[in-house]
């Protein structure tokens, strides 16, 4: 049972403001002492990262797609086990969520899977009484979800805000807060949105700074904490991964038939299990081994949950950075490369020569090494024309086109992550291409919104720009480690 005091911060639509506000409260709150739980809804990595800067706790994502609407809950009350208070940033406008899933990951279907009142964040800088009609829609629209207050940004004056506070006054939502448009509190994107917090780490300090003092002075934060504790209570254990590592999984299932349906064997059945299917019973190791994790600017993108199940299997997780070490840590068995801005830095990543003959060499040897987006680019042969690690036959290059979305998909290959057939779901955000986009044995199948082959298993190397959340499959760590085990 969790009943810690919880805000979900919403918006009609993206650039509203849901991060300065969001960011804003968790400082604020942090300000008056305290402890405040961080989390997003979504598969953003780079939001808890200011996240974590506003209450010094790590930034945790709440992503329906990805881990299942069951694990919603578990995993809150892992990441608020202690807290005074939780904020949980949404994402989009609070109505969208995974395209043609309906509300499936969308902010409102968190909003109701953690019983939480929302605040919704209104971009007012082109309207005035209009503004009532838009928050009256987003509250009537789902009788299931409760909005219990709206945050008025960039508000240009007090005549303004005067003329939406009369046109609120008829929707029956009260206002909690209103911004007016503070430059400091801007923070700089590229191509794949804000930059990370390990890049502009004093910046950073700054914005959320700002960030908090604006919304201090411009929001009620006594009605804010009395709404966040009228939420209800969540009937649910916290997740914990050494339980879910410890507690009996089912025996292995058998690779799916490659019958006749789909038209493409290699994607699997249509009704393939979506339950790990390599869940060996490994005995609980008494040693731990070793997995070097990239860190540092390049590879900013990781689940909190990912080092946790690591080391719950049995893994003592050390952290590198690829741009100043030039060698992997002492003793490494296994490697786990994450997501990041590799194009950002490639010159300086392929400056470290040593490093990166080290990394070949790992590869070389048969350990495991799993490689997300990012780690994808940085094993390639070439990033942009400079060498990279070479552990792949296939060059990367940056493209003016995003691919981004929620992927289903079922491995093709059986590898140091999983069996073939195992079905997982995954999420692609880059604007890079690797040519050829798969090798002699695939990673993935990609089974919606398209049908493609994806991705590299070779050796102990399992390579995809496919971001997976390993909450939802553990024995995907589990594999992992006893494989650098025996390795």
């Amino acid at each position: 049972m969790s009943s810690v005091p919880r805000l979900v911060i919403a918006a009609p639509s993206s650039g509203s403001g849901k991060t300065t506000v969001a960011t804003g409260l968790m400082a604020a709150f942090a300000a008056r002492g305290l402890a405040v739980s961080p989390h997003k809804v979504g598969p953003d990595y780079i939001d808890p990262g200011y996240h974590a800067l506003a209450t010094g706790r790590v930034g945790r994502n709440l992503d329906a797609y990805l881990c299942g609407p069951e694990l919603i809950g578990p995993l809150f009350a892992h990441g608020a086990r202690g807290c005074d208070l939780a904020v949980v940033e949404g994402v989009m406008g609070m109505y969208d969520g995974a395209a043609g899933e309906g509300e499936l990951a969308s902010t409102a279907h968190v909003a109701k899977l953690l019983r939480a009142p929302v605040v919704l964040v209104v971009d007012a800088s082109s309207q005035s009484r209009s503004v009532a009609a838009l928050v009256h829609g987003f509250a009537s629209w789902d009788p299931e979800v409760r909005v219990g207050g709206v945050i008025l940004n960039k508000v240009a004056s007090d005549r303004h805000e005067a003329l939406l506070r009369e046109a609120l006054d008829a929707a029956g939502v009260p206002v909690l807060g209103v911004l007016r448009r503070v430059p400091q509190v801007d923070t700089p994107s590229r191509h794949l949105g804000l930059v990370p917090v390990a890049e502009r780490r004093a910046a950073a300090v700054g914005a959320v700074a700002a960030m908090g003092a604006q919304v201090s002075a411009g929001c009620d934060l006594e009605a804010l904490i009395a709404l966040a504790r009228s939420a209800g209570a969540l009937s649910c254990a916290a997740w914990d991964a050494a339980e879910v590592l410890v507690s009996s999984p089912p025996p292995p299932l058998p690779v799916p038939s490659l019958g006749a349906a789909p038209p493409d064997p290699r994607f699997g059945p249509e009704g393939a299990s979506s339950s790990y299917a390599g869940r060996a019973d490994f005995a609980h190791p008494k040693s731990k081994v070793k997995v070097a994790v990239a860190g540092g600017h390049a590879f900013t993108f990781s689940y909190a949950e990912h080092a946790e199940l690591l080391t719950a299997a049995g893994a003592e997780v050390v952290v590198f950075d690829p741009l100043r070490d030039e060698q992997l840590p002492d003793g490494t068995r296994g490697l786990v490369i994450g997501g990041g801005f590799p194009e950002v830095y490639a010159a300086e990543l392929s400056a470290n020569e040593p490093l990166r003959k080290a990394v070949s060499a790992l590869a070389e040897s048969g350990a495991p090494v799993a490689a997300e987006c990012a780690g994808l680019l940085y094993l390639c042969r070439e990033l942009d024309g400079r060498p990279m690690c070479g552990v792949l036959d296939a060059g990367a290059r940056m493209s003016e086109r995003l691919t981004l979305g929620y992927r289903d998909a079922v491995a093709l290959s059986d590898s140091v992550l999983a069996v073939a057939g195992t079905r997982m779901r995954g999420h692609e955000f880059h604007r890079t291409v690797v040519e050829p986009g798969s090798g002699a044995a695939p990673a993935w199948g990609v089974r919606a919104p398209e049908r493609r082959v994806e991705g590299f298993v070779q050796q102990g190397v399992h390579a995809s720009y496919l971001h997976t959340h390993w909450a939802a499959e553990p024995g995907v760590a589990r594999r992992f480690v006893e494989r650098c085990r025996t390795s």
